[in-house]
């Protein structure tokens, strides 16, 4: 059998009795020794007896009451990891013990604190790690599709020496539009890393925002050759970031020209700048989360570039000081617009 360590209170009260006990004895032989009368003698024994026996309750009392507040202390240290908070108030008979609850109170407040900011880092910690495996598989699909077709074209002027010469330049100039595609894609994924980590700054420059829609309206009338963009408004001056303002716009545009058939509107009115398409329009429950990192509609692809592209778009007017509206009706069209002042 395993040897129990008594309570407080049981081994205040073993060594007081001991105490008392011997304490009795001796006083009692020297009454009986020095006290002539027998009667007498008895008499102070019993009072003597008597008084012990009070002074051991009341400390037996307040050794009980001592014991409670040791286990409302230990209390709180055995249930550390199980309790939400800790709001007990307890009242203690002596100043030591209040100050040893209440440092152990901070104590255990910090300790909360200390768990709950772990948990909160862990969230973030299986967050990045969830989003990294999207991000491996959005790269993995995007790049997918232009490496095939880079493979097939490439194996194909291989294998078949006898490929007329316009075929030949035919399948050349697919290779390389895919691996303009390709290098399209890391760009993106450079700059978007570049925001995640803090690292992307503004170099502010004055030039016409009219004269910047304009360039990136060829640029893409080159790529949709059967497209149309309209732009309306007038010569605007801006003081901002000319080169990431530029991705901004050939985000809005093209995704305006991938999904709508009819004309594409970019307008210029006063501060405002606004990318209009009468397309197929966003949906009420996804119109909230087109911005965000690698999100995909069940039904539209809005931002094809492994799910970046509004994304950085949100990211470079967010360090412009500025935010992206999106209103939006489907099979009506959507309008993408911010402002600089």
């Amino acid at each position: 059998m395993m040897y129990r360590r008594p309570h407080f209170t049981e081994y205040i009260m073993a060594r007081l009795v001991t105490l008392a006990v011997f304490t009795s004895f001796v006083f009692s032989m020297l009454f009986l020794a020095f006290i002539p009368e027998e009667n007498i003698a008895f008499y102070a024994i019993g009072l003597l007896v008597l008084g012990f026996s009070v002074f051991i309750y009341a400390i037996y009392r307040g050794a009980e009451r001592m014991q409670k507040e040791l286990l409302i202390i230990n209390t709180y240290l055995d249930n550390l990891d199980k309790a939400e908070k800790i709001d007990y108030k307890a009242h203690f008979f002596t100043q030591e013990f209040e100050d040893i609850n209440e440092n152990l109170i901070k104590v255990l407040n910090s300790a909360k604190k200390r768990e709950d900011i772990k948990q909160r880092y862990n969230t973030k910690l299986k967050l990045k790690n969830r989003q990294r495996a999207d991000m491996i598989s959005a790269i993995a699909h995007e790049f997918r599709n232009p490496i095939a077709s880079i493979m097939g074209y490439a194996q194909t002027l291989e294998e078949d020496k006898e490929i007329p010469q316009a075929l030949q330049e035919k399948f050349l100039g697919k290779i390389y539009n895919n691996g303009l595609k390709i290098e399209a894609l890391l760009s993106r994924l450079v700059l978007w890393n570049k925001f995640e980590s803090g690292e992307a700054t503004l170099h502010p420059s004055s030039f016409d925002m009219y004269a910047l829609v304009k360039e990136v309206k060829q640029a893409l009338e080159d790529k949709y050759s059967s497209r149309e963009i309209v732009i309306e408004g007038s010569s605007y001056i801006v003081n901002a970031d000319r080169t990431l303002l530029e991705i901004v716009l050939k985000n809005l545009i093209e995704n305006a020209l991938k999904y709508s058939k009819d004309e594409v509107l970019v307008k210029i009115d006063a501060d405002q700048i606004s990318v209009i398409d009468q397309g197929s329009g966003i949906s009420s429950s996804d119109i909230l989360k087109v911005t965000k990192k690698f999100y995909r509609s069940g039904t539209h692809s809005w931002d094809n570039s492994m799910g970046l592209g509004l994304s950085i778009v949100k990211s470079i007017l967010t360090l412009h000081g500025t935010t992206l509206e999106i209103e939006s009706e489907e099979e009506k069209g959507s309008t993408f617009s911010f402002q600089l002042s």
